[in-house]
């Protein structure tokens, strides 16, 4: 045979994506929130909130490529988590930001040199502000710390899974191409938290690109200029602009000495001039609220946890985990706040202070001061029942409160099954009550919804707990006279009773229930029930109204319409108009709406139209059909249906 010369095959192309410059740019922009929430929620809690926000986007803002390089073969965003596959673009930034996110937890020590990821970014940069996401509820919270007690491939891990929507197997890979040593380990430690939780990554808590702004530490800073003033020649210069010799004015006039030097920010902090009501205030008082509260608790005589539970009021850590109700100012006391309790309450030492304004809760573990809390609500105004209670505590699902002295039982009742009783509640002799179930606190679909019952001498009164610092007190009736929601009262919470959870962190001061009409179904289908619930808030804004339907046979009220910031359904203006498509049994649609016993007329244009005189209309539609609603008054005037 002859030899014959064969020529080198030439190498196969390959076959793995290459990302450039220009997809990695175009990925990162397009998903730039959910990059920088998934570096967030890796990053060690350590670092304090300001600075994991900082380093979050300063982490996927280098994330891009120096040039065309080639994407790893691990999933990018599957279909259903955003409308459509994130590419190999986004696969390479999530690469990146996940590797940095975990390198920026690592000890300084292992490293000779630290990477650029474990020290304070460069860029973004902000100076005099501390930036943090927006405060969710307790079920947030409680997930924040769980992450907190992982390790990092292990909150990696959860946060694949949770907010990427990555199976098992997809994990692992991600994991292994972060440089993750051992991926399920962090898998199995990252099952500890349960999957259903996951959902709530989505909220504005670990949403860092949703951000609320507070100063820093006033006093450091302004410690820090005057030293630097003070190292200059120019120092002098500015001394003598602002201090006059022999006590004449300066540039600020008769303004009070800076704070560092102003008596009542001084007594503020000082717990010997903490007030104290009497234990017996109360009953010589002509306004039951929270100013006659004693203080109560074995704690009280503590001045070191009271002199951290100022300070912290007044200069809270970035550690401090700090939040409001809407519309409550987070500062420091103007003068002396009053003590309301200090004790221990479960794992943690609380304290629960009171400055005419504001009711502050400070806690802190039993053992060290690391996981510091501040919670604050407005209660200006209150009195009665919206005074009658705080929580003191919130663990594992279920809350304790602190009642007011002139509570004289307590009593926890299911507010859907109104002749199901009461189950009596623990107080001790500090009026602490014993923990309970928090409808606020639970996930998954409403099948109850527990309320707390006080009992004081002129009778009973119920409150709801909606994941804030003072609970939201229930009534029931016409807006210009409501009522205690007790007794035969409670059949008209019923069926609306989940519906509460509508009003959750809205810092709600009271929600009424109002049973406005009641209207015959066509098709001889019954009689159904409308319903206004409204809730009010501590602040002139963010009140809620919704308008129910209750048709016969169901259980629960359905939500025909809703409004937020309206005076409908209230106090100023106690009308309301609402209709909805409703679907007989006999399979034909109609429009149905209601006003209250005060409308004479109501009419329907839209789509189809129809008008009746009183307070009722019942049109035949098409499902999907719009139409929109008017009203008259006795007067004269129109009002129109709440959407």
């Amino acid at each position: 045979m002859q030899s014959q010369d064969v020529a080198p095959r030439p190498p196969a192309p390959s076959t793995e994506p290459t990302v450039d410059v220009g997809q990695a740019e175009a990925a990162l922009v397009e998903h730039y929130p959910r990059l920088v929430r998934l570096a967030y929620l890796v990053l060690p809690p350590t670092l304090g909130r300001t600075r994991r926000v900082l380093t979050a986007h300063a982490l996927t803002q280098r994330a891009l490529p120096r040039g065309r390089t080639s994407a790893p073969a691990i999933p990018a965003i599957p279909a259903p988590a955003t409308g459509g596959d994130g590419g190999p673009g986004y696969t390479y930034v999530r690469l990146q930001v996940l590797r940095t996110a975990l390198e920026a937890g690592h000890p300084l020590r292992l490293r000779p040199w630290p990477k650029r990821s474990q020290l304070p970014p460069l860029l973004p940069q902000v100076w005099g502000l501390r930036l943090f996401p927006r405060s969710g509820g307790a079920d947030e919270l409680a997930l924040d710390q769980r992450l907190s007690a992982l390790s990092g491939p292990a909150r990696a891990a959860y946060v694949l899974r949770g907010l990427e929507k990555l199976t098992a197997a997809d994990v692992r890979g991600v994991l292994d191409a972060a440089g993750v040593e051992d991926p399920q380990t962090a898998l199995t430690e990252a099952g500890d938290i349960p999957p259903r939780e996951a959902a709530l990554l989505d909220s504005p808590e670990f949403d860092p690109c949703s951000l609320q702004a507070r100063p820093t530490d006033l006093m450091r800073r302004r410690q820090h200029v005057k030293a630097a003033l003070a190292a200059t020649a120019a120092a002098a210069v500015c001394g003598a602009l602002f201090v006059i010799p022999g006590g004449g004015w300066g540039p600020d006039g008769a303004a009070a000495p800076p704070y560092a030097r102003n008596p009542a920010a001084e007594a503020a902090l000082d717990p010997g001039t903490l007030t104290k009501a009497s234990a017996t205030a109360w009953k010589k008082s002509a306004r039951t609220d929270f100013g006659v509260w004693p203080a109560r608790g074995e704690l009280t005589g503590d001045k070191a946890l009271l002199r951290r539970a100022l300070a912290v009021w007044a200069r809270p850590g970035g550690s401090v985990q700090v939040s409001s109700t809407p519309g409550t100012p987070a500062g420091g006391p103007p003068g002396p706040p009053q003590l309301l309790y200090a004790g221990v309450v479960d794992s943690a030492r609380v304290v629960l202070l009171y400055d005419g304004l504001r009711v502050a809760r400070y806690a802190e573990p039993k053992k060290g001061t690391g996981g510091a809390a501040l919670d604050f609500a407005r209660v200006d105004g209150a009195s009665g029942a919206e005074a009658s209670a705080v929580v003191l505590d919130r663990t594992d699902g279920n809350v304790r409160y602190l009642t007011a002295p002139w509570v004289t039982k307590a009593a926890v009742r299911d507010l859907m099954k109104p002749d199901g009783g009461t189950s009596e509640l623990p107080v001790s002799k500090d009026g602490v009550t014993g923990a309970f179930g928090s409808p606020a606190l639970r996930a998954g679909k409403c099948r109850s919804w527990t309320v707390l019952q006080l009992s004081d001498a002129d009778g009973a009164s119920l409150l709801t707990d909606l994941a804030e610092l003072t609970p939201a007190h229930l009534t029931t009736g016409r807006p210009s006279a409501p009522r205690e929601a007790t007794g035969e009262r409670l059949g008209t919470w019923s069926p609306y009773a989940c519906s509460l959870a509508a009003a959750r962190a809205r810092g709600v001061r009271s929600v009424n229930a109002w049973s406005y009409a009641r209207q015959s179904l066509p098709d001889w289908a019954g009689t159904a029930t409308w319903v206004c619930t409204r809730a009010e808030t501590w602040r002139s804004g963010g009140t809620r109204v919704l308008a129910q339907l209750q048709t016969p046979g169901a259980r629960y009220g359905a939500v025909a319409a809703k409004a937020d910031d309206s005076p409908a359904c209230g106090a100023r203006a106690p009308h309301v108009l609402a209709g909805v498509l409703w679907k007989s049994g006999e399979g034909t649609w109609y429009l149905l709406a209601a006003g209250d016993r005060g409308t004479t007329s109501v009419s329907a244009k839209g789509r189809f139209s129809g008008s009746a005189e009183g307070n009722l209309l019942a049109v035949r539609a098409r499902q999907g059909a719009l139409a929109d609603l008017k009203g008259t008054l006795p007067d004269g005037r129109s009002i129109t249906g709440l959407r």
